[in-house]
């Protein structure tokens, strides 16, 4: 494993908004993430790149608690992931925002009424706040005119930027995304870049899984190489694309040409 030490990409505690320390993670006796170590600084784009079966998307899944890990910690804005405590796992996935490949909208909901469900049910916002809230975040994704469009009705990349409206409306810490561009049509993947640029330009924490290598260069503040379940390579997007050390990374990157 090589990670570069670079002063700017070891968050100071205070700044540390997700802190991941010696996560492992079996599914049966098979490990997927082996002593993962990952601290994310609060406003920090970092993408995950690697093969299929590296354990990318295991480790997004275990943030937000849809995966079970066996041995290690995680905390996410100071708060540590309690699995048997409904009230910890309520409280982290109000922080924790996540963005699938398939988009999971409610199909018998209009796309504004997608947007209000969370605020409504889980932070009993009022339908009029929640109504004037998810016509704002609909616009901020370019879609300010689909709010009572059915999202059948819509191409994928507009359901894709629905799905990240819908995950906004939480007013999350941190904004996970898992290859959320892999569904769709080529020419539909700048539409849905485009925002998760302006969500970084805004502040936003993310962190990506992504196929998506000139997207990472350009955005991300550090790139995560995963490599067998683990964190092979981490570094500016500069110094791992244009200098990789290993020689995993390198054929990795080979095959992208």
């Amino acid at each position: 494993m090589l990670v570069v030490d670079d002063p700017l990409l070891s968050p100071s505690p205070s700044a540390t908004i997700v802190d991941i320390h010696q996560l492992w993670k079996s599914y049966d006796t098979t490990p997927v993430l082996k002593g993962i170590d990952i601290q994310i600084a609060r406003g920090e784009v970092v993408c995950i790149i690697g093969k299929s079966g590296s354990g990318k998307s295991t480790l997004l899944r275990c943030i937000n608690g849809l995966e079970a890990f066996q041995e290690g910690a995680l905390s996410v804005d100071g708060k540590p992931l309690v699995y048997d405590s409904p009230a910890a796992m309520r409280e982290l996935r109000q922080r924790v925002g996540m963005i699938f490949q398939s988009f999971n909208l409610f199909a018998h909901l209009s796309v504004g009424r997608n947007v209000m469900l969370a605020p409504t049910l889980v932070k009993k916002q009022s339908k009029h706040a929640s109504a004037l809230q998810a016509k704002a975040l609909l616009e901020r994704v370019g879609l300010g005119d689909k709010f009572d469009a059915m999202p059948d009705q819509l191409s994928g990349g507009q359901q894709q930027r629905v799905a990240i409206a819908r995950a906004l409306a939480m007013q999350p810490s941190v904004l996970l995304c898992d290859e959320i561009t892999s569904a769709l049509d080529p020419e539909l993947v700048g539409e849905v870049l485009r925002v998760v640029e302006s969500l970084a330009k805004d502040g936003m924490t993310l962190l990506m899984v992504t196929h998506e290598m000139h997207f990472a260069r350009k955005v991300s503040d550090r790139v995560i190489f995963m490599h067998q379940g683990k964190v092979h390579e981490s570094g500016p997007p500069q110094t791992l694309f244009g200098n990789p050390q290993t020689p995993e990374l390198k054929q990795f990157l080979s095959t992208l040409q």
